[in-house]
């Protein structure tokens, strides 16, 4: 392999390792694609890299790979101006000779092609893209080589006709290739994305529609009951009763949905940790007593923590309530907390059906339910948002037939400093 053809593969081995970095800062900013500032930078460099590693031919004539970054910069990403201008004023520092001004003509001209045609270029199929542009670089690369037999033949024909027609095509194809795999990539994930969007919002509006559903026709049939003239007082109060339950029952579906899609804090306040959750386990204490489950708790210190009290106490509500459920013929529930210098946590831990590791992955999930078609998924999502709108962590752990435990962290108040230890 003669000198050319070696200098052309080295230059072309630089372009690819440049534009991979390239593709992987992008993609480490955060950005989907090269955007028009890295594509200008990733274009211009490969320029300059292929002028500064050229191949001089002779006295008169010097061999690089500069189409090869040009034309897909051109094409792909409509930079032929500033490109085709770079070349030129390159150019000029190697005098104003009849070299130069066949550069003008020809970039000029070839670069206010390539911008007319570039918007046409993209709205084609990516395999005629690639096709095209390497088509046009073989084209490109046939006109340079049939002007160098005519201004100056070389020596070694065989190695410029070889380093022209096979290495320039080559280096297009593979940029060329690598990008569209990477749009492609990108298109697949805005896809999968929007799909899995899409799925969320059906199965949630599944999820509402049925739990507000249950309630509103139990309420239009006790509604219809109250038209009876010669309904018994008693009676009547029972189903006016048995109404309210029901639209209650609806409105914290609702309440926990907007919770969910929007778990901002409306009141922040500093508030007792243990006084919270002993308000919340005496609202509860009829149902672990439905359920035949022994509460207790524990608390190792008085703490304070800044938030959103009725959030709290509605996160809490959610998963021991869950909790609960999840013991139908009896148990144990235990609530303890512990603190160190910056952290409360707080342990909510029973000894229910427990869950697998698929289950726990696909906690807070739209619409997964443990409870199967007894349940939306709605309580645990709302835990979860909350609890991240409160700047805490929870962590689950569980075991089939032992029970399960949700851990909770939060941040201590500052005021926390000034309440003595129980």
């Amino acid at each position: 392999m003669e000198l050319l053809t070696v200098n052309f593969l080295f230059n072309l081995s630089l372009l690819i390792v440049f534009l991979f970095f390239c593709i992987m800062w992008a993609e480490k900013s955060g950005k989907k694609r090269l955007d028009k500032g890295t594509a200008i930078l990733y274009f211009v460099c490969s320029l300059v890299l292929c002028i500064i590693f050229s191949y001089r031919l002779n006295e008169g004539m010097v061999l690089d790979l500069r189409i090869v970054p040009y034309l897909i910069g051109s094409l792909y990403m409509g930079l032929s101006p500033i490109l085709g201008l770079l070349i030129i004023l390159i150019r000029a520092f190697h005098g104003f000779d009849i070299g130069f001004y066949i550069g003008v003509v020809f970039y000029g001209l070839f670069s206010f092609l390539l911008w007319y045609i570039s918007p046409w270029f993209k709205k084609r199929t990516p395999k005629f893209r690639i096709l095209f542009s390497v088509g046009l670089t073989l084209l490109v690369s046939l006109l340079i080589l049939v002007g160098i037999e005519i201004i100056a033949p070389p020596s070694h024909s065989l190695d410029l006709w070889f380093a022209y027609l096979f290495v320039p095509p080559l280096g297009v194809a593979m940029i060329s290739y690598t990008i569209e795999v990477s749009e492609n990539n990108i298109l697949m994930q805005q896809r999968l994305v929007k799909s899995e969007k899409l799925e969320a919002v059906e199965q949630m509006g599944a999820a509402i529609s049925h739990e507000i559903r249950n309630p509103l026709t139990s309420a239009m049939g006790f509604l219809q009951l109250l038209d009876d003239d010669l309904l018994h007082v008693e009676k009547r109060n029972q189903y006016i009763s048995i109404i309210k339950e029901e639209l209650q029952s609806a409105e914290k579906v609702i309440q926990d949905y907007l919770t969910f899609s929007k778990p901002m804090l409306e009141s922040i306040e500093v508030f007792s940790v243990q006084e919270e959750l002993n308000k919340i386990l005496n609202l509860l204490q009829p149902t672990a007593n439905k359920n035949s489950v022994k509460v207790a708790s524990d608390y190792s210190s008085f703490n304070l923590i800044e938030g959103d009290r009725q959030k709290f106490h509605q996160c809490f509500i959610n998963v021991v309530k869950n909790a609960i459920e999840s013991m139908p013929n009896g148990g144990e529930l235990s609530i303890t907390t512990f603190a160190n210098s910056s952290h409360v946590t707080i342990n909510v831990q029973d000894t229910g059906v427990g869950m697998t590791k698929e289950h726990i992955e696909r906690l807070g999930e739209p619409y997964y339910s443990t409870k199967g078609n007894n349940g939306t998924g709605l309580g645990v999502m709302v835990a979860h948002s909350i609890v991240r709108a409160m700047n805490g962590t929870v962590n689950v752990k569980s075991k089939v037939g032992v029970g399960t435990v949700f851990t909770f962290t939060f941040h201590l108040s500052l005021q926390n400093e000034k309440n003595p230890t129980n």
